[in-house]
């Protein structure tokens, strides 16, 4: 089937550019721009002041451009000419692509795929952390290898909160109401060419949503939006905040996702082969379609088995209190009358008891419907996302469901976060195209060739991306520090940290007390031996949010924040606020060793490991998620064993005094050793080792070969031979 699906839809005006640049228009409306470095430079030369505002384009096109001289830059008409050719060639067809050759025939629609949140670049906050930057990163790929694939979310007018750090090192939150006009955002059309807006019946009410498009390549994500005039002042809010704390609202949302979501996807005239739910946030839209089915006459026994083969499940949270759960009460109340039906045309078929029924947890607590529970009972398959988060997942759920729960380990979508330097270096030598990774490429399985790189070469790519991380940290730290009412010499001296000859770790993620952000400072005195070592130091850079609700979380970043201030690690360890997916990118580009050390097997994947990995990173982790089938034994670092002490205060200790050793007689030595010409030879063989065995095992190229053969297919009745799963 073509692999572009199709939505109508309609760009704000805010936008004027002459016709021969038209080009620039369909470009920034098109989140393409967000992993090819060659379309933000197109826009970067048209202002760049205002580009380093904002990093999106819309807000270049609709300023004081001086357009005649942009006309008569024959150098920038000929790289126009050259980004908008290419862009337009990516958009034809795909057909050179994997999935377009190996089985665009047998899928007679697309993959519908529901999330509640999309991270695909920072400027557009629909997204908080791992899920959103792992379900960005699976449209991305799909759009690269011309999957035929529709998004559907939340728009979140005020994101997810933006975080700053006070002089104390609490966490504080703010929520921006973001313009959505300077956004790459269109107003999707009905197949009459109206703004399509769709309708939700809640209790007492409709409420209606309207939809907007966000493009990314060949892929578009539908995003509902309730905050419209023609809303209750109530409902207007309802996806205002990602993860809002109320569990009342937070049901508005889910439901507005799930069956809005159905909804918005019929109104457009499309027919999905297959559901995919990624986590149970969007759980109703099996209940929506399953109504759908009911409201034509079909049995409702017969409308789950219906709905279930159609549909697949993605779980990310290892135990099942992590899972999004509702009180049942609340449930019958604010979804009954939408599922059970009152008399009003759309609305019956679904009993709100068995509902619940379907929803019961692993605990069996009537009282409380599980979202997870309900989607793994009426799917037809469900996966984990490493396998060792299958090997828990299938124990946790064994008594929801029989079927085994697949490993389908996650990956990261290598455009976006390999830096231009490496990317540059793969190209020149290797002939690698991040664009086109599948081994079946032009430049086939060119990551076992990485030894044909020159290692001054590497490590000269590397230090670039090291220093360039090094230039934004120390400028976020001075907007931090002055914030914070420091003196000038203390301003001053941030010129002077963050040394890239410096052996350097990093640590970013959300801040859940399972991870253990604070582990390295379990003795201080050898981690202050460490860092300030004469010969060899280290330093350390953490980043990371908690939830707005969860205060332990908040506690870690406050005594990361007072040890970054203490006398004996001031100079040698920081911590950057408001960590985002830019953050993330400086980050896992330019460390050097990526720390992860969370409480085994709370980890279900994790992928910043495998970002830093791509850019030549070498990890040092506990082994759990990603992790335990990466390790090799000489592409990073193992901290502690497989074996977990039942007391929880004992195994951290016993991880703690791990990590000290891996990083004093291992890491340390290793990175500070030098050959004859002055390389550290032994380093750039971990850095080699690691990039090989992460850059294809861990792509979501991969991954999603592996979701098309294993869940989407057979889903759409397709038979795979085992031999190509």
């Amino acid at each position: 089937m073509d692999p572009l699906v199709k939505v109508p839809s309609v760009r704000p005006t805010v936008v004027r550019v002459p016709p021969a640049l038209e080009g620039l228009t369909r470009l920034a409306y098109n989140l393409y721009w967000t992993w090819h470095p060659e379309a933000k430079a197109l826009f970067g030369r048209l202002d760049p002041v205002a580009w380093g505002r904002n990093r999106t384009p819309i807000p270049v096109l609709a300023g004081p451009v001086r357009w005649a001289e942009v006309l008569d830059s024959s150098d920038y008409m000929a790289e126009y000419a050259a980004v908008i050719g290419a862009f337009d060639r990516y958009l034809a067809n795909g057909s050179g692509h994997w999935f377009h050759q190996q089985h665009a025939r047998e899928l007679q629609g697309p993959i519908a795929y529901f999330c509640a949140e999309y991270g695909l670049h920072e400027s557009l906050r629909i997204y908080s952390g791992g899920l959103g930057v792992l379900a960005g990163d699976h449209l991305k790929t799909a759009s690269d290898m011309a999957l035929p694939l529709v998004g559907v979310g939340l728009l979140y007018r005020r994101g997810y909160f933006q975080q700053t750090i006070d002089a104390d090192g609490h966490q504080e939150h703010a929520y921006p109401n973001y313009d959505l006009s300077r956004l790459p955002l269109m107003r999707a059309l009905d197949r009459e060419g109206r703004e399509l807006t769709v309708t939700v019946e809640l209790p007492g009410r409709e409420v209606r949503a309207d939809v907007w498009t966000a493009q990314v390549g060949r892929v578009p994500v539908l995003l509902l939006d309730t905050d419209t005039p023609e809303n209750d002042e109530g409902d207007r809010p309802i996806t205002h905040q990602l993860y809002v704390r109320g569990r009342e609202m937070r049901l508005h949302q889910e439901l507005i996702l799930g069956v809005g979501g159905v909804r918005a996807i019929r109104a457009l005239g499309i027919d999905p082969a297959v559901w995919h739910l990624n986590e149970g946030h969007s759980a109703v839209l099996l209940a929506e379609r399953a109504r759908e089915l009911v409201a034509a006459g079909m049995p409702l026994d017969e409308s789950w088995v219906t709905v279930g083969r159609t549909s697949v499940f993605t779980i990310h949270t290892p135990v099942s209190a992590g899972n999004e759960r509702f009180d049942a009460e609340l449930v019958r109340r604010v979804a009954g009358p939408l599922l059970d039906g009152d008399g009003r045309p759309r609305t019956g078929g679904v009993p709100i008891d068995r509902l619940l029924e379907i929803g019961l947890g692993t605990d069996g607590d009537p009282s409380q419907f599980d979202m997870t529970a309900f989607s793994l009972r009426l799917t037809s398959a469900a996966n984990a996302v490493s396998r060792l988060h299958a090997e828990t997942a299938n124990r946790t759920w064994s008594r929801v469901v029989p079927r085994e729960i697949l490993g389908i380990t996650n990956g990261i979508h290598t455009p976006t976060w390999v830096g231009e330097p490496v990317s540059d270096l793969l190209a020149r030598h290797l002939m690698a195209d991040l664009d086109h990774l599948d081994p079946g490429s032009s430049a086939g399985r060119w990551w076992e060739r990485l030894d044909r790189i020159p290692a001054t070469e590497l490590w000269d790519a590397h230090l670039r991306q090291k220093g360039e991380m090094a230039h934004f940290a120390r400028r976020r730290l001075r907007s931090q520090f002055a914030r914070h009412g420091q003196p000038p010499a203390v301003l001053d001296e941030l010129d002077r940290v963050l040394d890239p000859t410096i052996l350097t770790i990093g640590f970013a993620r959300r801040f859940a007390t399972y991870k253990r952000a604070g582990m390295v400072f379990t003795d201080m005195d050898r981690v202050s031996r460490l860092v300030n070592d004469a010969e060899l130091p280290v330093q350390i850079i953490f980043a990371g949010k908690a939830h707005p609700a969860d205060r332990p979380g908040q506690s870690v970043i406050q005594e990361i924040f007072t040890r970054t201030r203490s006398e004996a690690l001031r100079g040698r360890v920081f911590i950057l606020e408001d960590y985002d997916m830019r953050i993330a990118r400086f980050l896992v580009q330019g460390v050097d060793v990526w720390l992860n050390n969370p409480r085994r097997p709370l980890e279900a994947s994790g992928t910043s490991g495998m970002k830093s990995a791509a850019n030549g990173g070498v990890n040092a982790s506990v082994l759990d998620g990603w992790w335990d089938e990466g390790f090799q034994g000489d592409n990073g670092w193992a901290i502690g064993g497989r074996d977990a002490n039942p007391d929880e205060a004992a195994q951290d200790w016993a991880d703690a005094q791990d990590l000290y050793r891996v990083l004093e007689s291992e890491v340390v030595p290793a990175y500070y050793e030098r050959d004859a010409d002055g390389l550290p030879a032994t380093w750039i063989g971990w850095m080699r080792r690691s990039m090989a065995a992460a850059i294809w095992q861990f792509s979501t190229t991969r991954m999603l070969h592996e979701y098309a053969e294993r869940l989407y297919l057979p889903a759409a009745g397709v038979k795979v031979a085992a031999s190509r799963r």
